[in-house]
């Protein structure tokens, strides 16, 4: 009885298929267009691990996910053994997924599955591509498209619907292919989902080249919960709490001034606060003096310095193909537009349309880093509309909606750049990608690229096949910046509104930052658009939208959990706890200590943070402890224009460095440190095991601790004293405290 219930159901399936031409009366026609080709895209055959690899499986090669029809359809008919049109069931595309015969793809799909009644019908019916007859396929939907489910109830029924050319739709649930973001939910065959545990997962959904997602939730049952109504301060909250109310999970209490110093002086300018400054903001007894500090950050001049370091990484700002000069002028361009304010979308449109001396012009710089079309393409798309085109190079983008055809006229966009070379004193005579000496960018009228698969030059467009024309008689660079900065492109603001988000909040709300596309939906998308909005209308103001979050009560959570909100690591329950990025946990130490940087390449640089380019840690044969300390702690080589190049992992290597390596080691032994200095100052023990905590951790030592480290400090002096403060040093340095923000 099962069995027969599952063949009358999935026959059922195949009768509402059309009648063909050809097909015996009675008979309902198979179409290799819209029903073949779904089907091994289901059992998986076309996949980049299977015969959808580059070089095919075992001789047999299709395309990825099916974006060649035509060219499956010859290679399945290639011989008479892969498809049998004479005895059907000898086909190996039968034999082969059944494991009837041997097969190293493993078994796809059983004989009684309606993926072999459907594959042998069609090679019973002539094996015929329709691709004349065959409707497109207009449109995909899925739903429910956001759903949250609350126990005892775990699945829900997901129904994906296709609408084809010829008006017609069709429940394509079975026949659709379905992949999870996580592992607390699964997909049995024909799209029930199932949650194995509560959370949140997004479910991509594929067919044929459509491609939607779904994101669900599982809420766990907590009869006794009840919503802790805490008062947003702004829109940012009133987005936030409303989710968590929603998923039965309230959000941690407000952090203490002692933690909020130490946060918004990590977060705004990249260093800690001094002792000073933290007993000094801590004791206020003023009621906006959050508000007056974070004005008051934006405008030290440490802010524009944090700031043009993360757009010198996204902007491949390093000596190889800049040089050193050309890097710290590309440098203080961006720290000067930062510091005078200067809207993310002007900054771009600079950089896009940049000419001339690299030198006399920095902004230039970035299309001296971007050495040929394509790259330029890619790092524009993926930099200002978190688009990443690089799959559509190869193929129709397995993700995204981008085509190759897309691709190569957005690429084709930026040919027409060359670069004429005043001088190049490079020391490598045959490294053909290291530059020495000023370079003049120039926009010239040949054209010079070419689309593979065609050896044609493509039309220059704007990225997407609904963007208009570009117009002949004004500059193409203008043109783009216009179109990516314009209020239209709503793109634009939400790429960098989530950028800054993930900054100042741990995670983006679109994750990750640059990935911005319809399978990869963000956490909290209403709040998004608002953030967006927001920066928008304020002229792309980056000091305006820190501050927005800043002052958010979202920001001012606690990184401690309470008893609904300790599994949650996307909902912004509580705050992120990420370790300090390379240069914030060197200045840091330094800070500490009291000592300066020393940096090999920039002998006038003091701090980390500031660094122009990243000589010292990655193109110097004897890096100075400080430049190895950068590397090994994640300093990215500024090789891709990305978020994602910046490694912020913690590994052993790290730890060994920090418990015995040369960098704190030398600034612990330093004479003249701050230990040093503590001693000579004459105070007590108990002021200075104070003054060592406010410096390091920005909070007073609690009564335990100061027990028990007075007790070590107790009767030493001279030497054996310092040799006590330095222990004390060394472990608060290496705390959980310090490392991360908390």
């Amino acid at each position: 009885m099962r069995n027969c219930s599952r063949t009358c159901w999935w026959t059922g399936i195949l009768l509402l298929l059309p009648l063909a031409a050809g097909s015996p009366a009675g008979e309902t026609a198979v179409s290799f267009r819209n029903e073949v080709m779904p089907a091994l895209s289901r059992a998986g055959c076309n996949t980049g691990g299977c015969h959808g690899h580059r070089d095919g499986r075992g001789n047999f090669k299709l395309s990825l996910w099916g974006e060649n029809p035509s060219k499956d359809h010859e290679a399945l008919l290639d011989g008479d053994r892969r498809v049998n049109r004479g005895s059907p069931a000898a086909s190996w595309v039968l034999r082969k997924p059944t494991l009837e015969m041997e097969h190293k793809g493993k078994k796809r799909f059983a004989r009684d599955s309606p993926e072999y009644a459907l594959i042998h019908r069609w090679i019973k019916q002539g094996a015929t591509d329709d691709q004349e007859q065959a409707p497109g396929l207009q449109s995909l939907t899925v739903t429910p498209e956001t759903l949250t489910l609350s126990e005892p109830q775990r699945s829900v029924q997901l129904k994906v619907e296709a609408q084809f050319a010829d008006g017609k739709k069709r429940d394509v649930s079975y026949w659709a292919v379905y992949t999870l973001s996580n592992l607390v939910a699964n997909v049995e065959e024909g799209g029930r989902l199932t949650f194995l545990k509560p959370g949140e997962t997004t479910v991509l959904v594929r067919y044929l080249d459509h491609r939607v997602s779904a994101r669900l939730a599982l809420v766990p049952e907590r009869p006794d919960f009840t919503w802790s109504n805490p008062r947003p301060s702004n829109y940012i909250d009133e987005h936030i709490f409303a989710k968590l109310r929603r998923l039965r999970m309230n959000p941690s209490g407000q952090c203490d001034d002692a933690t909020f110093v130490r946060r918004a002086y990590l977060d705004i300018i990249g260093t800690l606060p001094s002792a000073g400054e933290a007993r000094s903001f801590v004791e206020d007894p003023s009621g906006n003096k959050r508000a007056k500090l974070v004005d008051h950050l934006l405008q030290r001049p440490e802010y524009a310095e944090f700031w043009a370091l993360k757009w010198s990484d996204l902007l491949r700002n390093e000596e190889k193909v800049l040089d050193h000069k050309g890097v710290e002028k590309f440098h203080a361009w961006m720290r000067e537009s930062i510091a005078g304010g200067k809207g993310l979308d002007q900054f771009t449109r600079e950089l896009l349309t940049a000419r001339g001396s690299t030198y006399k012009n920095p902004a230039a710089n970035y299309y001296r880093a971007l050495r040929n079309p394509t790259d330029r393409s890619e790092a524009t798309a993926q930099l200002f509309l978190g688009a990443r085109l690089r799959c559509a190079k190869c193929h129709n983008h397995p993700f995204d909606r981008w085509t190759q055809d897309e691709y190569y006229q957005f690429a084709a966009l930026f040919d027409g750049i060359d670069y004429k070379i005043i001088e190049n004193k490079r020391r490598d005579g045959y490294d053909k990608n290291q530059f020495v000496g000023e370079q003049e960018v120039q926009f010239v009228g040949e054209r010079k690229f070419k689309d593979p698969r065609t050896k044609k030059a493509p039309s220059p467009r704007l990225l997407g096949a609904e963007t208009a024309p570009l117009d002949e008689n004004r500059d193409r660079f203008e043109q783009l910046a216009e179109w990516i900065t314009s209020r239209d492109n709503s793109l634009f603001a939400s790429v960098q509104a989530n950028r800054i988000w993930a900054h100042m909040m741990g995670r983006g709300l679109v994750d990750p930052v640059d990935d911005f596309r319809p399978t990869n939906p963000a956490s909290h998308p209403d709040l998004l658009a608002a953030l967006a909005g927001d920066f928008a209308e304020h002229g792309h103001d980056l000091r305006h939208l820190i501050r927005r979050i800043a002052s958010s009560r979202s920001y001012q959570l606690s990184t401690e959990s309470n008893s609904t909100n300790a599994e949650d690591h996307i909902n912004y329950a509580r705050a992120a706890m990420p370790r300090l990025p390379a240069e914030v946990l060197l200045d840091a130490v330094h800070t500490t200590l009291d000592r300066p940087g020393d940096f090999k390449q920039y002998k006038n640089v003091k701090r980390a943070v500031a660094l122009p380019g990243i000589k010292g840690p990655f193109l110097d044969k004897n890096p100075h402890n400080d430049d190895r300390f950068l590397r090994l702690f994640g300093k990215p080589p500024r090789l891709l224009n990305s978020d994602a190049e910046r490694l912020n992992e913690t590994s052993l290597a790290q730890v060994f460095e920090m418990t015995s390596g040369e960098t704190l080691s030398s600034l612990l032994k330093a004479k003249g440190n701050r230990l040093d200095k503590l001693l000579a100052s004459g105070q007590g023990d108990k002021e200075l095991l104070a003054a060592l905590y406010w410096t390091t951790i920005t909070r007073a030592p609690s009564t335990r601790e100061q027990e028990a480290l007075l007790a070590h400090l107790a009767g030493k002096s001279g030497r054996a004293k310092r040799e006590a403060l330095q222990d004390i040093t060394w472990a608060l340095i290496n705390s959980k405290e310090f490392m991360f923000r908390h």
